[in-house]
């Protein structure tokens, strides 16, 4: 009933349950086990559009899309709208849908003027989704928040604004900047969303759960919703709530299959970015992956003092075989 294919402009999606772009979490490794277990949609990381303007080799290494699934979504960032257009224009030359950020509620973004900032400068919010959507070869999504503070709740109006300049599909967080990620995401401006335009909207906040995502889907009837933080050391959940909405049997995620998608995960992340970054940049993940694991805590330690790919592994086969 709620589980089915979205088609966002001309690109027909895998599924409805999304995986939503996390700076420093979702690189192509993570994209790549989240889609193993049924992501819909994967997105890279935030990618500013001034790195790609100015040809910056770092930000090129963020749409690594190569081995992924299609369709696959890059994720822009950015407030000026010359280099929005020529990133938006080149980006969507290897991806499938183009995707503005005008949520981030990140100091560092909003302080260029970027990211939720945009939500105070309605003006500016047409202007570049209209003429992004002009430059891009493929559809154009947005994601927005529900405004940047109690006094400024604009979700809906940009909304409205987004769909008059011809962008495909909205994706809206329930909070506003001002909140961050803190108290309880508002489903109820997510629903007022969809009721106020005919492209699909899709929900995003606090879907922690099979159940959670469903009660989404009855509460705000959006065309499909986004999993953020649940997913990080959790890529299964996707497939959980795949099974859920369709009435299948849940089957156990056993602790052979845990630690083989971890190994996988450290082994994507080596062969992306060299032995000694990924190994650093996995301690996040792992962290996430033995949350709440018996001994956790001791694990961890010991993770963040490895160096090597052959250490970590050996850490990780020696504390599952004991628990």
């Amino acid at each position: 009933m709620y589980l089915k294919k979205l088609k966002v402009g001309n690109v027909e999606l895998r599924n409805n349950i999304l995986l939503a772009p996390m700076a420093g979490i979702t690189d192509l490794p993570f994209r790549l086990v989240c889609e193993k277990y049924g992501a819909g949609l994967c997105c890279t990381e935030m990618v500013s559009s001034k790195g790609i303007y100015y040809n910056d080799a770092k930000t090129k290494l963020l749409l690594n899309v190569d081995s992924e699934k299609r369709p696959v979504a890059a994720q822009l960032f950015g407030s000026d709208i010359k280099a929005l257009k020529f990133a938006a224009k080149n980006v969507s030359e290897v991806v499938d849908i183009i995707d503005i950020n005008m949520g981030c509620p990140a100091p560092k973004i909003v302080k260029n003027g970027d990211g939720s900032k945009l939500l105070l400068n309605l003006e500016l919010v047409k202007q570049i989704a209209t003429e992004v959507v002009k430059a891009s070869k493929v559809p154009v999504t947005v994601k927005i928040r529900k405004g940047w503070d109690t006094n400024n709740i604009v979700a809906v109006e940009v909304a409205k604004i987004l769909e008059e300049a011809g962008v495909d599909a909205i994706t809206i967080h329930g909070r506003t900047r001002e909140e961050y990620y803190s108290g309880k995401a508002d489903w109820d401006i997510i629903k007022k969303v969809k009721e106020a335009v005919n492209i699909p909207v899709i929900g995003n906040g606090d879907i922690q759960s099979k159940e959670d995502a469903e009660r989404m889907f009855k509460e705000t009837n959006v065309d499909g919703i986004m999993i953020g933080r649940a997913a990080i050391g959790n890529p299964w959940i996707f497939e959980e709530i795949i099974n859920y909405l369709e009435g299948k049997e849940q089957r156990m995620i056993t602790k052979k299959e845990r630690l083989d998608t971890i190994i996988e995960h450290i082994n994507l992340a080596v062969e992306e970015k060299g032995e000694k970054i990924a190994i650093k940049e996995m301690r996040k993940h792992l962290a996430y992956y033995i949350k709440n694991m018996k001994d956790a805590s001791r694990v961890r330690e010991k993770i963040n003092t490895v160096d090597t790919k052959q250490e970590l592994i050996d850490c990780l086969n020696e504390y599952f075989k004991n628990i």
